[in-house]
């Protein structure tokens, strides 16, 4: 049902229906964003981490973590060292209070780290029908169907409607072009990204777009990248494992050295023995006394040279294993973060294959066509479309009705009666 609006006569009939869709517009709820913002899929977050390390006196600063974050289309926040968080339904105060407690309880922290999540960016909403520019637009709290409208550019003129309504059906099929060769390279994509985290060399096609001519192209595209990928990877693991080989061969041979030194240093010790008493009777100099007491001394300096590099070359070791895990993390952190912002970005599209879909049947109607063509004056129709608890439903709005991000507004021609 919707209340119609717009100017132009109405016949009998047709304030009839007016009338009946005005008393019942009177009882339909009135949903309004009050109190604190409540975050929901696409809404994009800048997050900021920071440790008060009470030990050492010091702030430490998240940098791993720290950045823009895209929340998904399960409503969920893919965080570094946190995992999947979430935030669908929740302010920012409550996601960073979540993300402070996921952090100390997960790495076992004695200080719960102090998280700052602000907004970055609201999901849009979007609005489509008889409008100057339907589209998708940013969303800003008390937002209504009127000033929805406006940011659209206001209601197409009447004269236009004739003229313009070819125009948008060309407008509209290039952009469902778009968006579903858009949506298409997501999806692609996504199947590309989980074959990368899972280690696979390969990927199969997703179902969805089996049979598209455009898949061929796309695919060895991402075939390419995920190739890139995991050769990129490969490469500098292989190189720390050389690094690590080569320590490892340099420990061994110092450790010999140190067994060979070992040696010597018991002979001089031997020697030194046997020198003492007869320098102590006068039967050997004391300059020679000294000499083996040198001897001593320089050959176990030796051996603490050998040992301290060994324990150099250990910490080489320790650095490139953890090298090594830091080169695989922040490519599986990297890769989680791209595989959220394709699932939003992969949601953004179809959102906007469905507006085009509905603004080709709409410019493609003969009755509205033929209404027009007769001269008559067209009376509009809004809607919105709304997501709720997973569920999409359709309800008549007013112009003071409140806009919600995600919204699409409909702006729509009614049928015209005969006079």
């Amino acid at each position: 049902m919707f209340e119609a609006f717009g100017s132009g006569r109405f016949s009998g009939r047709s304030r009839l229906m007016a009338t009946c869709l005005a008393m019942s517009l009177a009882f339909l709820p009135q949903v309004a964003i009050s109190g604190e913002y409540q975050l929901g899929s696409q809404d994009k977050l800048n997050i900021r981490i920071a440790e008060w390390q009470t030990v050492e006196g010091t702030f430490r600063d998240w940098s791993a973590v720290n950045g823009e974050y895209t929340i998904g289309p399960a409503g969920t926040l893919s965080v570094p060292f946190v995992g999947e968080l979430p935030a669908a339904g929740k302010t920012t105060a409550e996601v960073a209070a979540a993300i402070g407690e996921a952090l100390q309880h997960k790495l076992a922290l004695s200080d719960k780290p102090e998280a700052s999540v602000e907004m970055a960016q609201f999901r849009p909403f979007y609005i489509s029908g008889e409008v100057q520019n339907p589209g998708q637009f940013p969303f800003v709290p008390e937002l209504t169907v009127l000033k929805a409208i406006s940011v659209a550019g206001g209601i197409r003129r009447s004269a236009d409607y004739g003229p313009q309504l070819g125009k948008d059906l060309v407008t509209a099929k290039g952009n469902f072009d778009i968006s579903d060769d858009q949506r298409v390279r997501l999806l692609v994509r996504r199947a590309r990204i989980d074959a990368d985290l899972a280690g696979k060399a390969s990927f199969e096609a997703p179902k969805e777009v089996e049979g598209d001519p455009r898949l061929p192209t796309i695919v060895a595209d991402e075939m390419t990248i995920l190739t890139a990928d995991q050769k990129a990877l490969k490469l500098k693991l292989e190189a720390l494992d050389d690094l690590k080989s080569v320590l490892q061969s340099e420990i061994e041979s110092l450790q010999k050295k140190i067994v060979n030194q070992q040696k010597q240093v018991d002979l001089a010790q031997q020697q030194l023995t046997s020198i003492g008493p007869l320098a102590q009777k006068g039967l050997v100099a004391n300059a020679r006394l000294l000499d083996s007491q040198q001897s001593v001394t320089d050959l176990q300096g030796k051996i603490l040279d050998y040992e301290t590099a060994i324990l150099t070359a250990k910490q080489s070791i320790s650095k490139a294993t953890q090298d090594a895990i830091d080169a695989q993390n922040t490519l599986s952190s990297s890769l989680a973060a791209d595989r959220q912002q394709t699932e939003a970005d992969l949601n953004e599209a179809a959102l906007k294959v469905n507006m085009q879909k509905g603004l080709i049947a709409q410019a493609s109607d003969p009755a509205t066509t033929a209404a027009i063509t007769n001269g008559q004056q067209p009376t509009l129709l809004y809607s919105l479309v709304r997501n709720v608890d997973g569920k999409t439903s359709e309800i008549a709005a007013k112009e003071e009705t409140p806009v919600l991000p995600g919204d699409v507004i409909k702006v729509k021609l009614a049928p015209l009666a005969s006079q």
